[in-house]
């Protein structure tokens, strides 16, 4: 197969919308910009189905693994012989399933914003951006050079900056995106060292020879980078470290979440596209495609274990006290993609025996990252749209506000009951298969990781059911709402229904005879012995959230009450911020601003002012010299003419 011929289309479709619509679609678009936008995207995505069909069923497994392709590639900018950035398209397992992904996902993105953003003023801009960002992400997930990747990643910081402060009106808006913007910088500056140390040391920028150069026990290249050490930490850890630091600001992973809360001022679909596919999936795909130098640093791989734990539990800790129905799935976000990190963390590497008896999971880890990564694309997209939705009509994002909605709007009611049941881990729905594997990778080889785990996703069904409870049922509708509005146009109900069924359907995919660290199939095998406890434990948390929500009552106030001080620390979200507040306020900018400041403005000011002051005063003592008066000027040459005799006469021997 020629995937030459059109891969490239699958991102600079997107590419080629966004500078349409950007440079002409207010003005001659302005009513067809997301019919646009959408007819592109649908282009994309069956481009991109149609790349994986091939890969995964005709040419992309040779001799029982899947290889890696480059059908793209030239070289951009050449620094020796050896080292070069070149722009190319890889294709394996995990870049086609992300391409699938991002596509499917933006597309529901579009489709549904015909009918949420209608009316509004930028319309066009708005769809502009949405292509924008679809690009970048594309242009990330199938980048063959480590650099390369970085320019996208950068890309994809632009574009959630644009979204997010889309209502630029809005000063909460336009806080948001700039705090996005600049949380996540410095977490890239981390990423960008860690690539040139990478690139560097192993005097390559592309992926495939990197990773064969880093894995090689008998490489020169390795054996540099492993035995340089810097504090007493070696050089490699340094790097993946590093990379790591600009994969857990970009997903949000804690202590660099604080920008994901704050991100939902964007409008509600933009968030369904940053959540569910493209920005906070970012730092898990680029640990994925490094996986196999993770692998061989222990250390390194326990940075992204711990990281991922802590970050699973503490955000699915603070979504029980929020109110705000986007910050508490914003929270969701965060946990659900602690879980994917974490099971990367403790995944292996080679082929994979899923005993319960075996001790060593192999590359289960990996596989069942992957494979949430892939269901929570769904559920996500799904969870944010539906609140899309209610957002619409409610005109408000406080749970207080809402209630008795499932009468009113049945479609929605049903799609988000699905997604909640899909990320509480409830079988069927796709969210048990993929989490179940986490939790097995977990158990098989870090037990401890595994608990967390599995407390996790009991405080998971709790909030989830706890925010399902306080929209669709706690009291009853409110008729004058049912009077005056419907659910919402058909371009908003046909994503829900789209992503209900995919939700429902896509755990039965086999998933780990596609995707596996090697690139070998092997046989993932579903063990209900160890099911029934996180089943069990999801179904407490439901129960617990029904007892509190199911109708309206007192029990949560006095719940939060009992709970005192504990409880306020929670809501205020460990108080993160707040110490953030206080280091950059209190000590970078008295410590390092304010004396930086004062240096600018006494001695590098003040030296420049002194130069144009000393300049000032000697013009203004030898301007008379150029008065413009002829008599002058002749007195002053046949002075100079007496001073020279005299010099030459009397004073030169």
């Amino acid at each position: 197969m020629n995937y030459s011929s059109y891969i490239a289309l699958i991102p600079l479709l997107p590419l080629a919308s966004f500078v349409i619509l950007g440079l002409f679609g207010k003005k001659y678009f302005k009513d067809f910009s997301g019919i646009i936008g959408c007819l592109v995207l649908l282009a994309s995505t069956l481009l991109s189905l149609h790349a994986a069909y091939h890969y995964f069923f005709i040419d992309g497994k040779v001799n029982g693994a899947y290889q890696t392709l480059i059908p793209v590639k030239y070289t951009w900018l050449s620094f020796s012989d050896s080292l070069s950035i070149d722009m190319g398209i890889i294709l394996d397992p995990i870049s086609v399933m992300m391409l699938v992904v991002v596509t499917f996902v933006s597309l529901m993105v579009h489709i549904f914003s015909l009918g949420y953003m209608k009316g509004e003023e930028r319309f066009g801009t708005y769809y502009s951006f949405l292509s924008l960002f679809t690009f970048s992400m594309l242009g990330l997930v199938v980048a063959s050079n480590i650099f390369q990747i970085y320019i996208f990643w950068e890309l994809v910081g632009v574009s959630s900056y644009l979204l997010i402060g889309f209502y630029y009106d809005r000063p909460s808006a336009v806080a948001a995106s700039k705090k996005a913007f600049i949380v996540t910088r410095f977490a890239d500056l981390g990423f960008l060292i860690g690539i040139l140390i990478l690139g560097f040391q192993s005097e390559t920028l592309d992926f495939n020879t990197l990773i064969q150069r880093l894995t090689d026990i008998h490489s020169s290249q390795l054996l540099a980078i492993a035995s340089t050490s810097f504090l007493g930490i070696s050089l490699l850890t340094w790097a993946l470290t590093l990379v790591f630091i600009g994969g857990a600001g970009k997903s949000a992973m804690f202590p660099l979440h604080i920008w994901l809360p704050d991100a939902m001022e964007g409008p509600t679909p933009v968030s369904a596209l940053i959540h569910a596919a493209t920005m906070v999936v970012a730092g898990v795909y680029l640990v994925a495609r490094l996986f196999p130098v993770f692998h061989i640093n222990e250390a390194s791989l326990h940075v992204v274990t711990w990281v991922g734990a802590v970050s699973a539990f503490l955000a699915a800790v603070i979504a029980c006290t929020q109110t705000d129905i986007k910050r508490v799935l914003a929270y969701s976000t965060m946990s659900q993609i602690g879980y994917m990190m974490f099971a990367l963390g403790v995944s292996g590497y080679g082929g994979e025996n899923t005993s319960l008896t075996d001790a060593v999971g192999q590359g289960l880890g990996y596989t069942a990252a992957m494979f949430h990564l892939f269901t929570h694309a769904f559920f996500k997209s799904l969870l944010f749209l539906c609140a899309g939705a209610v957002i619409h009509i409610v005109h408000s994002n406080e749970m207080k506000d809402m209630g008795g909605l499932r009468k009113f709007m049945p479609i929605t009611n049903i799609a988000f009951l699905i997604a909640c049941l899909a990320i509480a881990g409830i079988p069927p729905f796709a969210g048990f298969f993929s989490k179940e594997e986490i939790l097995m990778a977990a158990w098989q080889n870090h037990p401890a990781i595994y608990y967390i785990g599995l407390i996790t996703s009991g405080i998971t069904a709790f909030y989830m059911f706890r925010l399902y409870f306080s929209i669709f049922w706690n009291r009853p509708p409110d008729s004058q709402l049912t009077t005056q509005h419907s659910e919402g146009t058909l371009s908003m109900k046909l994503p829900l229904v789209i992503l209900a069924i995919g939700t429902i359907l896509v755990g039965f995919i086999p998933f780990s005879k596609f995707i596996s660290p090697d690139g070998k199939p092997f046989a993932s095998e579903l063990h209900l012995t160890l099911a029934i406890v996180p089943v069990a434990i999801a179904l407490i948390g439901i129960f617990i959230a029904y007892g509190l929500y199911f109708r309206r009552s007192d029990r949560p106030q006095k719940f939060a009450s009992a709970l005192g001080g504990l409880y306020k620390t929670v809501y205020r979200k460990f108080y993160i911020d707040e110490v953030y507040l206080f280091i950059t306020k209190k000590i970078i900018f008295n410590m390092v601003g304010r004396p930086a400041a004062w240096i600018d403005r006494n001695i590098v000011d003040g030296t420049m002012n002194g130069i144009a002051w000393t300049t000032g005063r000697i013009s203004v003592l030898i301007k008379g010299v150029q008065s413009g008066r002829v008599q002058s000027y002749a007195l002053y040459f046949f002075g100079g003419i007496v001073i020279l005799v005299i010099v030459f006469l009397y004073l030169w021997k």
